[in-house]
């Protein structure tokens, strides 16, 4: 069973500069996982879908911009979903710094 986690990551930039950002910055994530992670995105309208695999787990996630905030949801899986909270916080941290 897989544990999702959705937040929102308030903005004051704007649909088109988000994307752009978004776009820039998608591929930093592996930096973040130790041993490296292999990242693919793609957009569809103003939702980003993306997988990250890395130690033998792909994580599926969505990131839906809108004009003052991003909608993030990541699945994790059954294994990682212990770490939900760990992770959680990565995202409160770390996913403000995509958008700067």
């Amino acid at each position: 069973m897989s544990t999702p986690i959705t937040l929102d990551i308030p903005h004051k930039l704007g649909k088109e500069a988000v994307r752009q950002r978004l776009d820039g910055g998608i591929g930093r994530i592996g930096e973040k996982i130790p041993g490296g992670a292999a990242v693919q995105h793609r957009w569809e309208g103003d939702t980003m879908y993306f997988t990250v695999q890395a130690m033998g787990q792909s994580i599926r996630s969505e990131l839906t911009v809108f004009e003052d905030k991003v909608h993030a949801m990541v699945d994790l899986p059954a294994l990682l979903g212990l770490f939900a909270g760990q992770v959680r916080a990565l995202i409160e941290k770390e996913g403000p710094k995509l958008l700067k």
